[in-house]
C-alpha cells in the first residue's frame, strides 16, 4: 500500500494504487473513494507508530471467500477494501477527525505536503503565525461577554496602555480579537484563523496574497485598526473611487463602532502634491509634518506595477499650439506605414523614413520639421502614434465630444486622465473632436514614488506571488502567500493555442454553447471593448442570452447587477478584464444584489415617473433565461404596502423624486437595514406612522425579500455546484501571468468547483506587439492538425508561448526599474524641499 501518493483533498473523485506486498506475499489492492476523512494504514507500515493510535483504529475484514482467487469488496463509508487472499490482514482507520488535524503527525503533512512546501520560506512563515491565531482564538470568548460599550471602550484602554510604554506587538493578539468581536456585531462577518493570519501580515509591513473570495476588505480592518491606535492615521489605498466609497461605509461601521474617525480621500496622491504647491499653511490638507504614516494598498500589485509606470500630473497655463493638430492628423493621414515611416509596436516608437520627412515637409510647407521657431516633428509624430497605437473602443471610446481612456488592467473608463506629451490632443484631432490646448506640468509624482514615501507599507491582492522579486527589489516588502480558508479544487484546462484569431473565436463560441447547453455560467474574459463587442455578435447568431460589460455607458452603468447575475444558472457573461471589480462572483447570484434589484422592480414606479429605458443592443441578455426569484407573501405583502405609501406620499404630500433621488432613497433603506435591527425598525415605524415613514418601510420590506433571496440563491448555488460551478474562458494572454490569474481566480472561490479555460491565437496583439517569432508554431500547428483553425494543446508548445510571456514582464521591469531610479534622484531632493517648505509656511 503506498499511501505517500494519498491525497485526501484530491480533485479525482477515486484512486486506484498500485499493488503490494506484505512480508507474507500476500497481494493487496486498495481503492479509495475520495475526498473523505478516512485513510488506512497498513501494520507494517512506518507511520504506524504509537503516536497515531489515538487517531487510528484498527479493522479486521469479515471472512473472505475460502478460494484466494475470488475477489470480495467490502464496502464501509468512503472506503472499499478489495483483497484477493483469505488471509485477514489487520487495516487500520482513521478516526472521525479533519483531515488537517492528521497532517502534521504524518511528518508535517506526508500525505499531503511535498518537500518543496517544507523547504519553502513562506510555510515557515506561516507556520509562525498560528501562534498569533491561537492567541486571538484564546482570548475571544472573554472577549465574547463584553456588552458594546464594553468592547468600544477597549480602543481608549488600548491607547492608554501604548501611553505607559506598551508596544503594537503587547496588544496586538487583544485587539484582533476586539476587531473580529467587532466585525461579528456590526458586519455579521467573523474574521476566520487565515484572515487573522491576513491582518498579521499586513501589520508586519508586507504583501498578503489571497485568492479571490477570502475576504481581504474584511482582513484590512485588523491591521488598519492596530495601526490607528498610534493617532499617526492610517490610508487603505483602493484602486477606484467606487470601492474606496464602499469600503469607508461598509468596512468604516466597525472603525466607528471601536471609536476612531473614517474619512474618505478621492485623490491621495493629487493632496501631496497641491500641498507642494500650497503658499500658505491654511492650505495644507494633509498631515504635516508627518503626511505619511501607514498605508495598507488594496489590489497592490495593480497600484504599484500596472499603474507604476503612469505619473500623476497637475498642469498649470496652457500653451497656444492647439491649432497644430489638426493639420499634423490631416499629414499622418497621407504618410504610409513602411514607406514614409516605420513602428516598433513594443516601445511605441515611430521613426520618419527620408521619404516620410519629404513629404510632410511638402505637405506643411516648411523646409525643416525640426526647426524651433516653426517646430512641426513633434506633432507630426503624435499624429502617427495616434494613428498607429491609439484604438478607438480599445485605447479610448469617444463619449460627448471627448475621448476618454479606458484602463485596459480594468475595463473601466477614466474620466479624469489624459495622455500626456501631446498625445491626448493627437487623439482628439484624429477623432474630429474639440482639441483641449496643450499644459504645462507644474507637479508630478509616480504612484511608486509616492507609495515610497511611507515609512510602513503593506498590500493585497490574489496575484503577487510572480511579482515577488519586484516588490522586494523596489520597495523591499515581501510577498507572503495565505492559506485559503477552504482548500482550491478549481480545474484549470490546458491552454489552447490556435494559429489564427478565427479559430480561437470559433472555438470560444463553441464551449460557451456547450456550457450554456448544460447550464454551467461562464464568464468570458477579452482584452478590449472592440474583441467583447465582436464575441457578443457571435453569440446573437446563436441567439445565445448573456450579459456584456465593458466601458461602455450602457454597459457599465448596470455593471454591478451584471456581476450579481454573473454566477447564476445559465448566465453568460462578457467582460473585458476584471481586475479592480470588487465584487465576488457568488454562485448561484449575490442575494443582497438582487434583493435591491426586487426592492427597485416594485418601487421605482410608485416613487417616480421618471424610470429611464435601458439602451441594450439587440439580441436575448441573460435575464431572459434565468429564473426568477419566488417572492414570498409576506414580503409581497410588505411591499404592496410600502408602494402605496409612496404613491401616497407622492401624491398628496407634494414630494417628487427624480429617478437618481429615488434609487438613492432606497439604497439609504437598505444601508438602514444593514445597521439597525428589525425590531428597531419595525418599532420606528409604528412611532412614525402618522408621518408615514417611507424609509424604515423600505427597509423592513428589504430585510423580508433578502430572506427570500437568499433561500433561492442557496439553492440555485448547490445546483451549479452539481454541474461544475463558473467556467472561465480568457481569449488571450495577456503581458503578465498576474493579469491572467486574476481572471482565473473568478472560478473556484471559497472552495467552490469550477473551471477555467485559456484560448491564444498567434494572431493577438501581445505576439504582435513584441515581435516575437510565433511563425514556427503556426507551421507546427498545421502541420499536427492539417487545419490552421484548430487548437493544440501540447506541453512544449504552450511551455513556449508561456515563455514569451515572461520576456515581456522582464522588459516591463526594466522600464519600471529605471523609472523608479529615475524619480529617485528627483525625489531625495523634491521631499526634502517640501519639508523645509513646510516649516516655513509654519513659521511665518
Amino acid at each position: 500500500l503506498r499511501l505517500l501518493n494519498l491525497n485526501l483533498s484530491s480533485k479525482n473523485p477515486t484512486r486506484q494504487f498500485p499493488p503490494t506486498y506484505n512480508s507474507n506475499g500476500h497481494c493487496h489492492h486498495i481503492l479509495l473513494h475520495l475526498p473523505s476523512t478516512t485513510a488506512a494504514i497498513p501494520p507494517e507500515s512506518k507511520y504506524n507508530s504509537p503516536m497515531l493510535q489515538k487517531y487510528f483504529l484498527p479493522y479486521t475484514p469479515n471472512p473472505f471467500p475460502s478460494s484466494p482467487n475470488t475477489t470480495t469488496i467490502h464496502s464501509l463509508p468512503h472506503l472499499f477494501i478489495s483483497q484477493g487472499t483469505a488471509t485477514q490482514t489487520p487495516i487500520y482507520f482513521l478516526r472521525d477527525v479533519f483531515p488537517h488535524k492528521v497532517l502534521k503527525y504524518l511528518q508535517v503533512g506526508g500525505i499531503k505536503k511535498t518537500w518543496s512546501d517544507l523547504s519553502s520560506l513562506n510555510y515557515w512563515v506561516v507556520k509562525d503565525y498560528y501562534r498569533l491565531v491561537n492567541s486571538v482564538n484564546a482570548l475571544e470568548p472573554r472577549i465574547q461577554k463584553l456588552s458594546d460599550e464594553q468592547l468600544s471602550g477597549k480602543t481608549v484602554e488600548f491607547r492608554l496602555r501604548l501611553n505607559q510604554g506598551e508596544t503594537l506587538a503587547d496588544i496586538q493578539a487583544e485587539a484582533f480579537a476586539v476587531v473580529r468581536e467587532a466585525a461579528k456585531r456590526k458586519l455579521g462577518m467573523r474574521h476566520f484563523d487565515v484572515q487573522i493570519i491576513g491582518g498579521a501580515v499586513l501589520h508586519d509591513g508586507s504583501i498578503a496574497e489571497m485568492k479571490t473570495g477570502e475576504g481581504k476588505t474584511l482582513v484590512s480592518t485588523l491591521a488598519a485598526y492596530l495601526n490607528a491606535l498610534t493617532k499617526e492615521g492610517v490610508h487603505v489605498v483602493t484602486v477606484n473611487d467606487y470601492l474606496a466609497q464602499r469600503d469607508a461605509e461598509w468596512m468604516g461601521r466597525v472603525h466607528r463602532f471601536l471609536g476612531l474617525s473614517v474619512g474618505l480621500i478621492q485623490e491621495l496622491g493629487f493632496d501631496y502634491l497641491r500641498d507642494n504647491l500650497a503658499g500658505s499653511s491654511e492650505q495644507l490638507v494633509m498631515r504635516w509634518p508627518k503626511p505619511f504614516h501607514f498605508a495598507i494598498v488594496d489590489e497592490v500589485d495593480s497600484v504599484l506595477i500596472d499603474e507604476g509606470r503612469n505619473p500623476l500630473l497637475i498642469s498649470g497655463e496652457a500653451s497656444k499650439d492647439a491649432a497644430r493638430y489638426p493639420v499634423a492628423a490631416k499629414v499622418a493621414e497621407l504618410l504610409i506605414r513602411g514607406l514614409h515611416y516605420n513602428v516598433e509596436l513594443k516601445d511605441n516608437a515611430v521613426e520618419l523614413t527620408e521619404d516620410g520627412i519629404t513629404l510632410a515637409e511638402m505637405a506643411l510647407e516648411t523646409n525643416d520639421l525640426w526647426d524651433e521657431s516653426d517646430p512641426w516633428a513633434r506633432f507630426v509624430l503624435n499624429a502617427l502614434k495616434a494613428k498607429e497605437f491609439y484604438r478607438r473602443d480599445v485605447q479610448y471610446i469617444v463619449r460627448n465630444g471627448k475621448a476618454l481612456i479606458i484602463n485596459e488592467l480594468t475595463g473601466r473608463v477614466e474620466e479624469k486622465r489624459r495622455w500626456s506629451e501631446g498625445i491626448h490632443q493627437a487623439v482628439e484631432a484624429k477623432e474630429g473632436l474639440k482639441i483641449q490646448a496643450d499644459s504645462v506640468v507644474v507637479a508630478q509624482i509616480t504612484y511608486q514614488s509616492l507609495f515610497k514615501l511611507y515609512p510602513k507599507l503593506s498590500g493585497m491582492t490574489g496575484t503577487a506571488k510572480t511579482e515577488e522579486k519586484e516588490f522586494l527589489k523596489m520597495f523591499q516588502v515581501p510577498v507572503i502567500e495565505v492559506p485559503t480558508n477552504m482548500q482550491n479544487i478549481r480545474d484549470d484546462l490546458p491552454i489552447q493555442a490556435f494559429a489564427t484569431a478565427r479559430g480561437k473565436w470559433t472555438y470560444a463560441r463553441a464551449e460557451i454553447e456547450y456550457m450554456f447547453r448544460l447550464g454551467r455560467p461562464v464568464l468570458v474574459g477579452t482584452t478590449s471593448v472592440e474583441n467583447s463587442e465582436y464575441l457578443s455578435t457571435l453569440l446573437m447568431e446563436r441567439k445565445i442570452p448573456h450579459n456584456v460589460l465593458n466601458a461602455r455607458p450602457k454597459y457599465a452603468a448596470r455593471e454591478a447587477e451584471t456581476v450579481a447575475q454573473a454566477g447564476r444558472k445559465y448566465a453568460i457573461t462578457i467582460s473585458t478584464n476584471m481586475a479592480g471589480r470588487g465584487t465576488d462572483i457568488i454562485l448561484g447570484g449575490n442575494p443582497k444584489m438582487l434583493a435591491k434589484e426586487v426592492m427597485e422592480e416594485n418601487l421605482l414606479s410608485s416613487l417616480t415617473q421618471m424610470v429611464p429605458e435601458i439602451e441594450i443592443d439587440g439580441g436575448p441578455t441573460s435575464e431572459k433565461v434565468l429564473s426568477k426569484v419566488h417572492v414570498g407573501p409576506s414580503s409581497l405583502g410588505l411591499l404592496a404596502k410600502t408602494a402605496l405609501m409612496a404613491k401616497y406620499v407622492s401624491r398628496n404630500e407634494g414630494k417628487r423624486w427624480t429617478y437618481e433621488e429615488a434609487r438613492g432613497m432606497i439604497s439609504e433603506s437598505i444601508e438602514m437595514s444593514q445597521s439597525m435591527e428589525s425590531k428597531e425598525l419595525q418599532k420606528l415605524v409604528e412611532e412614525e406612522s402618522e408621518m408615514y415613514p417611507l424609509g424604515p418601510s423600505i427597509a423592513l420590506a428589504y430585510l423580508s425579500v433578502l430572506k427570500d433571496c437568499e433561500v433561492h440563491c442557496f439553492n440555485e448555488g448547490l445546483e451549479v455546484k452539481a454541474i461544475g460551478g463558473l467556467h472561465v474562458i480568457g481569449t488571450s494572454l495577456h503581458e503578465s501571468r498576474r493579469i491572467d490569474n486574476q481572471l482565473r481566480g473568478r472560478a473556484g472561490r471559497q472552495g467552490d468547483p469550477g473551471s477555467t479555460r485559456f484560448m491564444v491565437s498567434l494572431q493577438d496583439e501581445m505576439f504582435q506587439k513584441f515581435n516575437f517569432d510565433t511563425e514556427w508554431a503556426v507551421k507546427l500547428i498545421s502541420r499536427i492538425t492539417n487545419d490552421e483553425d484548430l487548437p493544440i494543446e501540447g506541453h512544449a508548445i504552450v511551455k513556449q508561448l508561456l515563455s514569451l510571456q515572461i520576456n515581456a514582464e522582464k522588459y516591463f521591469f526594466g522600464i519600471r526599474k529605471s523609472l523608479v531610479e529615475f524619480d529617485e534622484v528627483l525625489e531625495v531632493s523634491a521631499t526634502r524641499l517640501a519639508f523645509v517648505r513646510f516649516l516655513v509656511m509654519i513659521l511665518t
